[in-house]
């Protein structure tokens, strides 16, 4: 009969060690969502692991108890079976302690990590009523507890800081949900998560290779310029590119000319007044400038009023959800290895996009296109055929024009 005892004994504490595990290894964020759609487990759940202290308090209680109980059995049949022996109580001991970390401690444990969240939702219907029977004896260990947690000052946390997530967290929680959400979304989450480390200096496009026209230009050549330009706003500037007046919205245009009834003053007439945007701005923030403003484009200024770049509204919805908008003529938006692990590459291009493209790691924290790198490398313009190895990647110069690096080779790393 005391076999039977002690086996119940055994299984019981293993109840316990496997009913903490799984409650403390439970995914709470899981078990809330779970109690929003009905589930009446999970919300209980939920409701048990907000007073952290008064559950584990039950479960400790009876572990510990059925443990006591567990020696006290074994000693006593240990002492029946083979009376007073010197050895009786050393091997009674030995045999109660293998078995309660085989039975009650390990394999519960390892169970109750293993399937935390589907027992999480079945246990707490046990220990739930055992809480409301133990309850003034929990409140009072609590209480000495707290007593001595605050005399060490070691006061516990409250529930809600516990559930607080960093950025860094959150992030982790996204990567590690392969099967839960869709790559495509997981990408967009991850995007999210780099607003607020870019600016709009890593994704406007250069003053360079801003598409812009000339208000001393002829009427003919600007009609040249736009039955040619593959842009709806063009930026509009009077004898110097830096001295932008205004936007063109060419639609707005677009009856004058078919009228034939235009000329520099009707043009200046439908430009919108410039939007400029600081060079360190977050895309984050800018994002929420333009919605406040009802803005789509702007001119990136560095500190002393000069144009970098322009930054338009599409260029930042491109960095959280990728490259979505129709290619202009003659550019390439396609970038891949070739088949003997090289790629030609325009000087123009952000590196953070060929790090995207490519699987690269090139640093981002200084010059932000690959031009600016090389030149940052070299210190100066570098001849055609030229090779160096810049962050981990080999690169080979193929075309310099105009002060700039135009096409550069870059060999796949190993």
């Amino acid at each position: 009969m005391q076999v039977w005892v002690l086996v119940m004994t055994l299984a019981c504490s293993g109840f316990f060690s496997m009913a903490e595990t799984a409650m403390m290894a439970s995914n709470r964020h899981r078990l809330r969502h779970l109690a929003k759609e009905g589930h009446s487990g999970a919300a209980l759940a939920v409701k048990l692991l907000s007073t952290t202290d008064k559950l584990l308090g039950v479960i400790l209680l009876g572990n510990t108890l059925l443990n006591a109980a567990a020696a006290m059995l074994t000693g006593s049949i240990a002492l029946q079976i083979f009376g007073a022996e010197k050895w009786t109580l050393e091997a009674g001991t030995v045999f109660v302690t293998f078995c309660l970390l085989v039975f009650s401690e390990i394999t519960p444990k390892v169970i109750g990590a293993t399937h935390a969240d589907w027992l999480a939702q079945r246990i707490v219907f046990v220990l739930a009523p055992m809480l409301r029977v133990a309850y003034p004896l929990i409140w009072g260990v609590n209480l000495l507890v707290t007593g001595l947690l605050k005399l060490l000052r070691l006061e516990p946390k409250s529930n809600h800081e516990e559930l607080r997530l960093s950025p860094e967290e959150l992030r982790m929680l996204v990567l590690e949900s392969v099967h839960g959400i869709p790559s495509q979304h997981r990408s967009i989450l991850l995007n999210l998560f780099d607003l607020e480390n870019i600016t709009v200096e890593d994704v406007m496009t250069p003053r360079g290779t801003v598409e812009s026209i000339d208000l001393q230009a002829s009427l003919e050549d600007i009609r040249q310029q736009l039955s040619t330009s593959y842009h709806t706003h063009l930026p509009v500037y009077d004898g110097d590119p830096g001295n932008v007046i205004g936007i063109l919205h060419q639609r707005r245009l677009l009856s004058h000319v078919l009228d034939g009834e235009w000329d520099h003053e009707t043009l200046r007439s439908e430009l919108n007044e410039p939007y400029f945007i600081p060079l360190g701005t977050r895309i984050y923030s800018q994002l929420q400038f333009f919605q406040e403003n009802r803005q789509r484009l702007g001119l990136v200024v560095d500190e002393y009023g000069e144009i970098q770049g322009l930054v338009t509204l599409e260029d930042i919805i491109e960095e959280i959800i990728g490259k979505f908008t129709t290619s202009l003529p003659g550019t390439d938006t396609e970038l891949e290895w070739a088949p003997d692990g090289t790629a030609l590459v325009e000087g123009t291009r952000p590196l953070r996009e060929l790090n995207r493209a490519l699987g690269l790691n090139l640093p981002i924290d200084g010059p932000k296109t690959l031009n600016g790198l090389v030149l940052d490398h070299f210190q100066e313009i570098p001849e055609a055929g030229i090779s160096a190895k810049i962050g981990g990647v080999a690169m080979e110069i193929v075309q310099t024009q105009d002060k700039s690096v135009k096409i550069v080779r870059l060999k796949k790393p190993a």
